[in-house]
């Protein structure tokens, strides 16, 4: 005989158990409070009576990467195109195409900025909760010249109006160095901008907003402790569109890769004199470590970055924007996109899922240099390098790293004890596949750093300490 199980008494009045809810999101917990009604009004229809429907299928577009070209081609790397993500000319709105099967027409999308609203916060997803913390902390910059203009983002650093982008936003992938700078805040205020240092070696730059006393500052978090496949949310203003949010993951970490460099002309040189980046040879890779080693002054040079990847949307515009973490908190700052195409137009098509951004360890560090000093420094480690398989002298072709050609007297390296043909396969316990990554991550550390080479020597791998030389 099997038991009957017992059934529960429920009382016939009594009221049924709540269910639980789900946890409101902790970016969304320790979001700024929202908006009143007024503020968010013109977010709402102006009556209640619901739009129209239309009366005819709506328009498919065509491929609308062909409308937001940039005017300036980018520097191809091996087999991608990495392109910085400044946009085209600022305006009242972003115009998009679209056609049906008897002619086309033009439909404007107006950037008007837009305060993120949280309808049901029962509901309401991790991505939602990042938004409402740190879309105030992320300004929409517009950069123009006599004959040029673009547009990018910038992360707030103080209350005060001090505002972290990339140099190639405000110097137009360095056409000039005296850009005309004005802001849009989240809130939709417009401020004028000045720019308190370039560092065309990080890509990184920062500019003081005019009058402002209340900003949002954001919270950066310590990129180091990234894991692949860790949550990553991007805000920004791709084509212009203010307050944009999308999320992925990040898919690398300690990545390395060779973009134009955006320094401004210097003073002898006019602006007409500067070469555009991508007219030079793609494979002119700029390695300061090299044989010149100072730090690039001209568009036509090529700077090595570590970066973190992601495959958070992002496009151009999205240039100096945040890549944040799960909990609101900034990660990197978005710097360039790569295409599978190999011509600079290829590039112009957007994201396709794979996304730079510079690690916010690094960008954190060179905001602080930039506002006490006007600029930052980096490492040097004073030698020639090439990759491996470019070394003819090399007999170690089956080591993967960078492989030291020459060494320059006193410097950093020389000191450490390393020699011609030591092939350097690590950094700090970070993987060195050639000079790219190597010099990718001494810029990343500042003058006069403390480090750990690991390198192989007649095939035995030793580790050797180094106090870096100062980029000049």
């Amino acid at each position: 005989m099997t038991d009957t199980p017992e059934i529960p008494a429920t009382p016939v009045n009594a009221t049924p158990p709540v269910p639980p809810q789900p946890p409101v999101p902790r970016a969304l917990a320790e979001a700024p409070a929202a908006p009143s009604a007024t503020t968010l009004a013109y977010t709402q229809p102006l009556n209640d009576a619901p739009p129209a429907p239309p009366t005819s299928p709506p328009a498919a577009p065509k491929n609308s990467g062909e409308s937001f070209r940039r005017t300036r081609p980018v520097v191809l790397v091996a087999a991608i195109a990495v392109a910085a993500l400044v946009g085209g000319v600022s305006g009242a709105g972003v115009t998009l195409l679209a056609s049906n099967n008897n002619s086309g027409s033009t439909v404007t999308a107006i950037t008007t900025p837009a305060n993120v609203t949280v309808n049901n916060p029962e509901n309401a997803t991790t991505v939602t909760g990042v938004a409402a913390k740190a879309s105030a902390s992320v300004v929409t910059i517009s950069a123009t010249s006599s004959d040029s203009g673009g547009t990018g983002s910038g992360v707030v650093l103080s209350k005060d109006g001090y505002v972290l982008t990339n140099t190639h936003v405000v110097t137009l992938d360095g056409a000039t160095g005296d850009a005309t700078i004005s802001v849009q805040t989240n809130d939709g205020r417009l401020f004028t901008a000045t720019v308190v240092g370039t560092d065309p070696i990080s890509d990184l730059a920062v500019i003081k907003l005019d009058g402002a006393t209340d900003l949002q500052p954001a919270t950066f978090a310590d990129s180091s402790e990234l894991n692949v496949g860790d949550g990553a949310i991007a805000i920004g203003a791709p084509l212009g569109l203010s307050g944009t949010v999308t999320d992925g993951i990040v898919s690398a970490i300690n990545r390395s890769i060779t973009i134009a460099s955006s320094a401004a002309p210097t003073e002898t040189q006019s602006e007409d004199d500067s070469t555009t980046p991508g007219e030079s040879s793609p494979f002119d890779f700029y390695i300061p470590d090299e044989e010149n080693p100072t730090a690039p002054t001209t568009s036509s040079s090529t700077i090595s970055l570590a970066v973190i990847q992601t495959d958070a949307a992002i496009n151009p515009g999205n240039s100096g924007g945040a890549l944040l973490n799960t909990d609101g908190e900034i990660i990197g700052i978005n710097v360039a996109i790569a295409s599978a195409g190999g011509t600079s137009a290829a590039s112009q098509s957007g994201s396709i899922g794979v996304g730079f951004a510079i690690p916010s360890n690094l960008a954190e560090r060179v905001s602080k240099e930039i506002i006490a000093n006007g600029s930052a420094t980096h490492g040097l480690l004073g030698a020639s390098i090439v990759d491996v398989t470019e070394d003819d002298t090399q007999t170690d072709s089956a080591t993967v790293g960078a492989s030291i050609r020459e060494i320059s007297a006193g410097g950093a390296a020389e000191a450490a004890g390393l020699k011609v043909g030591d092939i350097v396969t690590g950094i700090d316990g970070l993987p060195i596949t050639g000079k790219t990554d190597l010099t990718a991550q001494v810029r990343a550390l500042a003058g006069g750093a403390k480090t750990t080479i690991t390198y192989v020597r007649d095939g035995k791998s030793a580790n050797t300490d180094v106090t870096l030389g100062t980029l000049s």
